[in-house]
């Protein structure tokens, strides 16, 4: 047969169930790729090859679980992985290794998906390309001169390259979308509440990161979701299950929808040209099936809103070294912390409580007029990113909210403060073979119409590589 890791998520379970492959077989092949492909792209950083393997051989044909055998990548980063190291991109916390699964591994595991490695990530996840000292530079598999993007760059470049079918990420300012819109890859940020980030975490970043996954296809990011969402007991925030399941979404024609383009970024920010011709394509596609479209931007420009995040963000990063600390039960080791994170999280003066809530209330007035303003039913259409991929190391390593993380981040961060879901998908390439994605953003919890939208573009218009990243064109392969 043919190679059976090119099939979509869904896909790879499919064959497991007809009985076309065995799990084991799917498990073998994914480690196979991950020998040959890891060592050039740094994609991941922990394998666990007989856990995997034994896990496999549970899974017999007929198995009717949605993921069942499907080799999965979980980001090393905060989330709980029974029985395998995480790091955060550091040598600063020690390996650890946790006697129990967060709740979203959790329910992938139970869906059938089987782990076999963890992804990497920057330093603590704060920065938008995935370079860490720890283990290096992850690269995009499209072209290996440029990065994966960050802070879920390990999983997307293990899902681009087939090495696993799908692979876990999270979002605090675009974490999943910056890398799977680098990467030719969908990734959906779910509405705020949608996705539990328990059992060890409460109310990290104000409830503005999402756990979520990415993936080749949208029916695969659909199914997932199923498989993740759902309440766990203490949630903060929490959203009642949809009347269908998201995977029904992403195989039913949407209404007609008022869809919103917006081709300028908050404040200025300047936008490149091969985005905005994402974008435009997108939205022409859009008209074609029947959406009425009009170029018009939310009420986003807000001069304290730079100032605010950036109070956010370094409170929370100077939290999560304590919250890591107490997860791992032991003082965080100074020394062994990048220079960079370093300053910001510890030399850095301490965001006092007051400025924390006060720099809240800022974000949350921004939230409220914006949402207020959202016509009802509406989707609003952005390029992903304003800028394409950096090249490995261009980008220096910086305390605080840089420039750069902000060219990356200016379209898909705002919507972690208001949490509507927002879903990126790959529509074309560059001439040098860059994918680039466009970002469709719903009414807050209606995470079905913007899945449903985003599976009726791809349809259309979305790019198909023709196989997989690394078995493509000589420029996928420039060092």
């Amino acid at each position: 047969m043919s190679n059976p890791l090119a099939h979509s998520a869904v896909g790879q379970a499919e064959l497991v169930r007809r009985g076309d492959i065995s799990a084991r077989e799917l498990v073998q092949a994914s480690l196979d790729r991950i020998e040959d492909l890891n060592p050039t792209l740094g994609a991941l950083v922990s394998i666990c090859t007989e856990r995997a393997l034994d896990e496999a051989d549970a899974i017999a044909p007929g198995d009717p679980r949605p993921l069942c055998g499907v080799p999965i990548a979980i980001k090393d980063l905060l989330s709980a992985t029974e029985g395998l190291p995480t790091t955060h991109g550091s040598a600063a916390f020690g390996d650890w290794v946790a006697d129990h699964d967060a709740a979203h591994v959790r329910r992938l595991r139970d869906a059938g998906a089987i782990i076999v490695a963890k992804s990497n990530s920057p330093e603590l996840g704060m920065r938008p390309v995935t370079e860490n000292a720890r283990y290096g530079a992850t690269r995009n598999p499209w072209n290996t001169r440029l990065s994966a993007g960050g802070s879920s760059g390990g999983s997307a470049a293990a899902v681009a390259s087939g090495m696993v079918g799908l692979a876990d990420g999270s979002d605090l300012g675009g974490s999943l979308r910056i890398p799977a819109s680098c990467c030719g890859l969908v990734a959906l940020k779910p509405s705020r509440g949608r996705v539990s980030i328990g059992p060890d975490f409460g109310l990290i970043g104000l409830g503005a990161p999402a756990d979520a996954v990415l993936t080749r296809t949208v029916l695969d990011t659909a199914t997932a979701l199923d498989a993740i969402a759902g309440y766990e007991p203490g949630d903060h925030h929490f959203l009642p299950a949809p009347d269908l399941p998201f995977r029904f979404a992403a195989q039913r024609e949407p209404q007609p929808t008022r869809v919103m383009m917006s081709l300028s970024g908050p404040l200025g920010v300047p936008v490149d040209e091969q985005p905005l011709d994402a974008a435009r394509h997108a939205a022409a596609a859009l008209a074609r099936l029947g959406h009425e479209v009009s170029e018009a931007a939310p009420d986003w420009d807000d001069q304290e809103f730079p100032g605010a995040w950036g109070t956010v963000m370094t409170g929370t990063v100077q939290h999560l070294i304590a919250v890591i600390e107490r997860l791992h039960g032991r003082p965080v080791d100074a020394s062994a912390l990048e220079p960079a994170t370093r300053a910001w999280a510890l030399q850095s003066a301490p965001v006092t409580l007051i400025d924390y809530l006060e720099a809240a209330e800022r974000l949350w007035a921004f939230s409220r007029r914006l949402i207020g303003s959202w016509p009802p039913g509406a989707v609003l259409l952005t390029p992903t990113l304003t800028r394409l991929p950096a090249e490995i190391a261009a980008i220096r390593s910086q305390a605080g909210v840089t420039d750069d993380a902000v060219r990356f981040s200016a379209l898909v961060r705002i919507f972690n403060v208001t949490g509507q879901p927002a879903i990126t998908v790959p529509i074309h390439e560059t001439p040098e073979g860059v994918p680039v994605g466009i970002q469709l953003v719903g009414p807050p919890g209606d995470d079905g119409l913007v899945v449903s939208l985003a599976a009726q573009l791809e349809d259309a218009v979305g790019h198909r590589p023709n196989g997989l990243a690394l078995e493509q064109t000589p420029h996928a392969h420039n060092t």
